[in-house]
C-alpha cells in the first residue's frame, strides 16, 4: 500500500517537541495518522455544525475521533489541540458570535457494556438518571428575571451563534418563564424536528421543486440557523430542555428534580422516557428496551445519556477538557435500528426478477431516514421467519442498501406473507429455475415493468447513451406502442416524428435533437453494446472483459460454457447466464432486428492487460471517491494496464476504497489484499506520469 504522507510540518514539529521533552519519540507514521485524523475531523465538524450537511455518518465520525483520542492518550502532548479538546466547530460568519458564559461542553461517548462498566464502577454515587439522547441541534437560552434575552447555538463550545430571534419562534421554548425561577438561568437543550413534521416538510419541498433534507437533524439545523426568522417560524420545530449553564441560584438537588423545575417553567422534557437506576444490569435493560421502542418514539434518538443524579456530586466530579465526568452518552449502533415491518411489496426488475421489499416504519439509521429495505428473495423471508407486523432489525452499512437482518420481536397478530405466483405487474406466470433462488416473470415481452427497465438500461449513458429518452419519454412511447423493442428506437422518428411533435413537451427542435442523438448511437463499441442489451449479471466491467477476450459479438454469441469459464473474471453462474441469454428465441429475434439498425466497432484501445505500471493486476473499486466518478477511475486504471473487476476474490491484487466502502472492503481485509485510499490512487497516477483531464475527474 502506498503510504499517506499526512501533514509533514505537523509531524516534524511534533517530532522536535518529543525529542526535546520525552524519553521516547512517537512513531512518525502515528503522528502522520493523527494529523490526518484531525484534518478530517475539522472538515466533518464544519460540515455538521456550520453547514448542516454531514458528509460522513456517526459511525465513521465516532471511529475517527476515538482513534485520534487513543493516540493522544499514548502521547499526551498531542491532546492540547487534539480531538479530546474539541467541541463542535468555529462559529459561522453568517451569525454574530457570542461567548458562552459557561462553556457548552460535549458528552463523552461509550459504545458497549464494557465501556459503560468502566465509567459506572468509578462512581461513588450509583444513583443514575437516564435520558434520551435526542438527535437534534443544541441550544442555550438565557433568561433574566424570567424573560428570554438571548439564544445561542453550541458553536465551538466557547462561543456560539446568536439565534435569539429564531428561538423565539419555537413554541416549546417559552419567552417568559412561569412560577418560581432564578433571576438568571441559561437553560440548555435540543431543538429537533419530529419524523412526521420532517416527512411533511420534504413532501411540500418536493411538490414545490425545492431542496429536500436528508434527515430530521439536518432539517432542524437548517431551519434553526436561518438569517430570516420568518423561515424558522414556518418550519415545525420542537425542543426539549435538559440541563443548564450560567445560574444565579440553584433550588434543586438532583437532575430528576431539575426536570420538575423545567416543566413548571414551561419547557418540555424527555421525562416520559426517563429512568432512575442504580445497577449496571438496569442500565443495560433500559438500553435494550429503548432500542426495541426506538421506531415508536416520534423523533430521532441516537443513544441514551447516563447522568449522576445528585447535582452536588456532579459539581464535585467536575469536567475534563471538553466533557463532564459525571455523564456519558451510551450510543446506539449507527448502522442498525429496530422498527416495525408495515408490509411487504414485490417489485419487478428489468430482468423479470421479483424482489420483495419491506415497507418500514421510518427510522433514522446512520444519518438517513430509512422507510424501505430489501428482503432479497422468497427464501430469505422464510430464513428470517419475518411476518408483517414484526419488529425487525434493519442494517445499513457502506454501499449496501438497507436490509432486514433479523426479527427482534414477533408481533402477536402477525400476518404471514405469501409470495405471489403471478407477476404483480402483468399477471404473467412466475417461475423459479432449478438451482436458482430468484423467481422471475416469464412474460418478458408483455411485462411493462421489464420492458421499460430494459429500454431504460439500453439507452443509459453506459449503453447507447441516447439523450432525450428518459423514463417518462420511454413510458409515453411504450404506452402508445411506438417502441416495443430496442430496434424500434432507431426508426421512432421516421415512423412517428410528426405525431411526437404534437405531444406536450415536444416540438420541432426537441424531435430534431432526439433524432440526432439516435443517429449518433447507431455506431457503438462492443463492450457498451454488451452492457446495453442487459445480459443478467453482465455489468460494465464484465462487458469489457468479454469484449477483450472474444473481440466480436459473433464469437461471444456462439461461445460454449466451458470457453466462457476460461476467461478470467467470468464465473460459472455468469457463464450460464450468458449462454442462456444468447440461446433464448426472443432474445435472438430482438438482437437480429437490432443489428440491422446499428454498427458495432471494436472497443476503445485503452491499455490492455500486460501493458502499463499495473500490468495485468486485478483491481476492484468500492465506495465513493471524492475526485473521480467510478467510470473515470476505472478508465484510468485500465490506462495503467489493470484488469478492473466487479468482485473481490483471492485473485484480486488491489481494492481501491472510497468513502462508505462496505462488504468489498471487508472482504479485502479478510483476504489480506492491498487496499488503496484515494490518496494512494492519486500517487499511483502521478508515479505513472498520467495526465488526467477534467473529463476524467
Amino acid at each position: 500500500m502506498i503510504p499517506i504522507a499526512g501533514d509533514i510540518s505537523i509531524v516534524l514539529i511534533a517530532r522536535i517537541s518529543y525529542n526535546r521533552g520525552m524519553k521516547q519519540a512517537p512513531d512518525l507514521l502515528v503522528l502522520a495518522e493523527h494529523a490526518d485524523l484531525l484534518k478530517k475531523l475539522k472538515e466533518w465538524d464544519i460540515a455538521y455544525h456550520q453547514n448542516d450537511a454531514p458528509i460522513v455518518d456517526d459511525a465513521t465520525y465516532d471511529a475517527a475521533r476515538r482513534r485520534a483520542i487513543a493516540i493522544e492518550e499514548m502521547y499526551p502532548e498531542l491532546a492540547k489541540n487534539g480531538a479530546s479538546s474539541r467541541v463542535g466547530a468555529a462559529v459561522s460568519g453568517k451569525f454574530h458570535s457570542v461567548p458562552h458564559s459557561v462553556p457548552m461542553l460535549s458528552i463523552s461517548d461509550v459504545f458497549n457494556e464494557g465501556e459503560v462498566a468502566d465509567w459506572f464502577n468509578k462512581l461513588s454515587d450509583k444513583d443514575i438518571f437516564i435520558e434520551l439522547k435526542v438527535d437534534g441541534v443544541s441550544f442555550a437560552a438565557r433568561y433574566e428575571h424570567g424573560q428570554l434575552v438571548r439564544g445561542l447555538t453550541r458553536g465551538s463550545g466557547v462561543a456560539g451563534e446568536d439565534i435569539t430571534e429564531n428561538l423565539k419562534t419555537i413554541a416549546d421554548i417559552p419567552q417568559q418563564l412561569h412560577g418560581d425561577f432564578p433571576d438568571i438561568i441559561e437553560v440548555r437543550g435540543e431543538v429537533y424536528m419530529s419524523r412526521a413534521d420532517f416527512l411533511a416538510l420534504n413532501a411540500a419541498a418536493t411538490e414545490a421543486g425545492d431542496k429536500i433534507f436528508a434527515n430530521p437533524r439536518n432539517a432542524a439545523a437548517g431551519s434553526l440557523r436561518q438569517l430570516n426568522p420568518g423561515v424558522t417560524a414556518s418550519r415545525r420545530l420542537s425542543a426539549f430542555a435538559y440541563t443548564y449553564g450560567e445560574l444565579s441560584a440553584r433550588t434543586w438537588a438532583s437532575q430528576s428534580e431539575y426536570f420538575d423545575k423545567l416543566e413548571s417553567w414551561g419547557f418540555k422534557t424527555t421525562r416520559h422516557w426517563a429512568h432512575r437506576v442504580n445497577t449496571l444490569d438496569e442500565i443495560q435493560r433500559v438500553y435494550n428496551d429503548t432500542m426495541m421502542i426506538r421506531a415508536e418514539i416520534p423523533f430521532d434518538i441516537d443513544g441514551l445519556v447516563l447522568k449522576v443524579n445528585n447535582v452536588d456530586v456532579q459539581e464535585r466530579m467536575g469536567a475534563r477538557a471538553n466533557s463532564p465526568r459525571w455523564e456519558v452518552a451510551y450510543k446506539f449502533p449507527a448502522a442498525r435500528g429496530i422498527t416495525t415491518l408495515r408490509d411487504i411489496t414485490v417489485q419487478v426488475g428489468r430482468t423479470g426478477v421479483l424482489t420483495p421489499v419491506a415497507e418500514l416504519e421510518p427510522i433514522n439509521i446512520g444519518g438517513v431516514l430509512v422507510s424501505r429495505a430489501t428482503l432479497h428473495n422468497a427464501d430469505e423471508i422464510v430464513r428470517l421467519g419475518v411476518d408483517i407486523g414484526d419488529k425487525v432489525i434493519v442494517q445499513r452499512a457502506g454501499d449496501v442498501i438497507p436490509q432486514i437482518v433479523d426479527v427482534a420481536e414477533d408481533a402477536p397478530n402477525a400476518a404471514p406473507f405469501v409470495f405471489p405466483d403471478r407477476c404483480p405487474v402483468c399477471g404473467g406466470n412466475v417461475v423459479q429455475e432449478s438451482g436458482q433462488v430468484a423467481r422471475r416473470c416469464v412474460n418478458t415481452l408483455g411485462c411493462p415493468a421489464q420492458r421499460i427497465g430494459e429500454l431504460e438500461h439500453f439507452v443509459s449513458r453506459k449503453g447507447f447513451d441516447i439523450d432525450g429518452l428518459g423514463v417518462k419519454q420511454l413510458e409515453l412511447f411504450v404506452s402508445r406502442k411506438w417502441i416495443e423493442n430496442p430496434a424500434d428506437i432507431f426508426t421512432l422518428v421516421s415512423r412517428h416524428g410528426d405525431e411526437i411533435k404534437k405531444l406536450d413537451g415536444f416540438g420541432e427542435k426537441s424531435v430534431s435533437n432526439l433524432n440526432a442523438s439516435i443517429e449518433r448511437a447507431r455506431t457503438i463499441e462492443l463492450h457498451r453494446f454488451l452492457f446495453a442489451i442487459g445480459i443478467p449479471d453482465v455489468g460494465a466491467v464484465t462487458a469489457k472483459i468479454l469484449a477483450r477476450a472474444f473481440g466480436t459479438l459473433d464469437a461471444i454469441r456462439t461461445a460454449p460454457v466451458w470457453r466462457l469459464k476460461q476467461v478470467d473474471g467470468i464465473g460459472d453462474v455468469m457463464a450460464d447466464e450468458i449462454v442462456s441469454f444468447f440461446s433464448d428465441e426472443h432474445n435472438v429475434r430482438v438482437l437480429d432486428e437490432l443489428l440491422q439498425q446499428i454498427k458495432i466497432t471494436e472497443s476503445d484501445s485503452t491499455a490492455a492487460p500486460g501493458e502499463g505500471p499495473l500490468a495485468g493486476r486485478r483491481v476492484v473499486l468500492t465506495g465513493t471517491l471524492a475526485k473521480y466518478t467510478r467510470d473515470a477511475a476505472g478508465a484510468i486504471l485500465e490506462r495503467m494496464g489493470a484488469r478492473v473487476q466487479s468482485s473481490v476474490s483471492a485473485k484480486t491484487d488491489i481494492v481501491l476504497a472510497g468513502a462508505d466502502a462496505g462488504s468489498k472492503l471487508a472482504r479485502a481485509n479478510e483476504l489480506g489484499i492491498t487496499v488503496w485510499s484515494e490518496s494512494d490512487f492519486d500517487q499511483a497516477i502521478a508515479d505513472a506520469g498520467l495526465t488526467v483531464g477534467p473529463a476524467q475527474v
